[in-house]
């Protein structure tokens, strides 16, 4: 009777279960650093309140970016050598017990040291765990349709982020914005543990690991990584070039040893694969552009609007929750599509339809107006990003499947840093201009200097000094706050014109996409290095 059912009804067969449970353990794996990507944001003032190190306040989520940046690549090789179960349960562990490190943590400088242990455990789940799906399901059909678990999961992670930290922390302190992650990480330990099978593509005995190139990634993107985070406060006028300098010398020591090294950590044949190398660029260009919009989009709505933390959040949701939307619909699609690189122009053309509107957004536009603009920001993002990750694996060959997927995710990152940095510095420039242009014959005045800070906006603390600074200057400290704000806003408005112009090269570089075709049953990493 048993197996009668399970043939007429395959979701009650042992195998489905199985894959299931498995699926069930990634998504907490996946939940797990999303939301803690977003609920540590909205704690951070209290941390630093009560541990007293504003000076490392940046690096409370430098040192995390740092750490799991450089730890991608790495574990992305390691998992195609030896299975990717053991490494996604280390990580889980690592992540956990860093988490709660961070939630102990006495001092700014142990919450940083934790926070680079908590980004070793997210760059090895990054690594490996997006790796995990093609293993399990090499058919890209019967894939896309298991992924919308995925997205459902990032997607409710983003959504309930920056509203569970403003709970946690208003309610039950700050601590408990990192403890959160306990309850999570045993779930996903005993599903991962019990459900998980362990796939390996090769038979031969598992190459060394690449150690000089480890070192080699390590220094490039370090120095990547806090050559962009110091970009745009100006610090050191020495130290930037030099650090520019490392990150490109590294980059070409990289290259030069990965030809010659036996057991490539990052494979060259992957780089200049026909197939992947426009994929690789696409998701750096990509990475750009969303942490473009999803890091100053909010700034606009809370500095240049006026608006509270959770008035912006509620404007930026819609942008999240269109992204899993997106998703669900693009596996729906893709796979009906007779060349389906097709939707990657869909996406991005909405991606910058949406950058484009948001040139136009201001404080009396309505709320609805701008929730649309985010959701179709959203939904052009879940078109195309999936389909970067699953052009991806279908064209990696099977033994690189974990590498190319963890540079995919790399790349992303980079792009993102870089996007943060660059626009940052950017959006600052303009700012300053608009402002000064706008403070006429004050521009220079000792009372005014602290407008030229745009985080006097959102920092009370930092506007309460102005203004009494102002008052004392006799001067009207509302009229120059709205010309702040003003300021703010039209300086934002050229960082999207900046996006668009940008996501016109992500239309022009999928454009050279190869075009494939997602037959069921054919599986992924059929390709070959070129």
């Amino acid at each position: 009777m048993g197996r009668a059912l399970e043939e007429l009804f395959p979701v009650f067969s042992r195998e489905f279960r199985l894959r299931l449970l498995a699926m069930l353990g990634l998504c907490f794996v996946l939940m797990m650093v999303a939301l803690d990507q977003t609920v540590v944001g909205t704690a951070l003032p209290t941390v630093v309140a009560e541990l007293h190190g504003y000076e490392l306040y940046a690096w409370v989520g430098t040192s995390y970016l740092l750490a799991s940046v450089v730890t991608v690549p790495i574990f992305g090789k390691l998992g195609d050598e030896y299975g990717r179960k053991p490494f996604v349960i280390a990580a889980v562990i690592v992540f956990t017990v860093a988490s709660m490190l961070c939630g102990v943590a006495q001092t700014m400088l142990q919450l940083v040291l934790a926070r680079g242990l908590q980004g070793i455990g997210g760059g090895m789940l990054v690594g490996t765990a997006f790796a995990c799906v093609p293993d399990m399901f090499p058919d890209a059909h019967e894939r896309l349709r298991w992924q919308v678990l995925f997205s459902g999961a990032f997607g409710i992670a983003n959504a309930i982020g920056p509203s569970l930290g403003g709970f946690l922390t208003e309610y039950y302190g700050w601590r408990w914005v990192f403890f959160v992650n306990l309850p999570i990480g045993l779930l996903s330990l005993w599903f991962i543990g019990r459900h998980l099978p362990k796939i390996r593509h090769s038979d031969l005995p598992p190459s060394p690991l690449d150690w000089q190139g480890a070192a080699l990634i390590a220094l490039a993107l370090g120095s990547l990584q806090v050559f962009v985070e110091w970009l745009p406060t100006h610090k050191g006028s020495l130290a930037l070039p030099a650090l520019a300098m490392v990150s490109v010398a590294a980059c070409v020591g990289l290259v030069w040893w990965e030809k010659r090294a036996t057991a490539p950590l990052v494979p060259i044949s992957l780089l200049v694969h026909k197939g992947l190398k426009p994929l690789f660029l696409l998701s750096l260009v990509m990475g750009f552009c969303l942490f473009g919009v999803m890091y100053y989009a909010p700034l606009m709505f809370q500095g240049g609007f006026g608006l509270s933390p959770n008035k912006a959040g509620m404007l930026v949701t819609p942008l999240v929750v269109s992204i899993t939307l997106g998703s669900i619909i693009n596996g729906r699609i893709v796979t009906r599509l007779r060349k389906p690189k097709r939707i990657l122009y869909v996406g991005i053309t909405l991606f910058a339809g949406a950058a484009l509107m948001l040139t136009q957004v201001n404080a009396t536009t309505p709320h609805p107006l701008t929730m649309l603009v985010m959701a179709l920001g959203g939904l052009g993002l879940g078109i195309t990003l999936p389909n970067l990750t699953i052009f991806v694996q279908y064209n990696a060959p099977k033994a690189q499947l974990g590498i190319g997927t963890a540079m995919l995710q790399s790349l992303r990152m980079t792009g993102g840093m870089l996007g943060t940095a660059l626009i940052g510095t950017f959006m600052n420039h303009h700012y300053r201009q608009q402002l000064t242009e706008r403070l006429g014959p004050y521009a220079n005045a000792a009372w005014a200097q602290g407008l030229y800070d745009p985080q006097l906006l959102v920092n009370h603390p930092q506007a309460k000094v102005f203004i009494e600074t102002a008052i004392i200057a006799g001067r009207n400290y509302h009229t120059y706050l709205n010309q702040a704000q003003l300021s703010l806003v039209g300086a934002i408005h050229d960082s999207q014109w900046l996006v668009a112009v940008t996501l016109l090269i992500a239309l022009a570089i999928a454009l050279k996409v190869p075009h494939l075709t997602l037959d069921p049953g054919k599986k992924s990493g059929k390709g070959k290095a070129a």
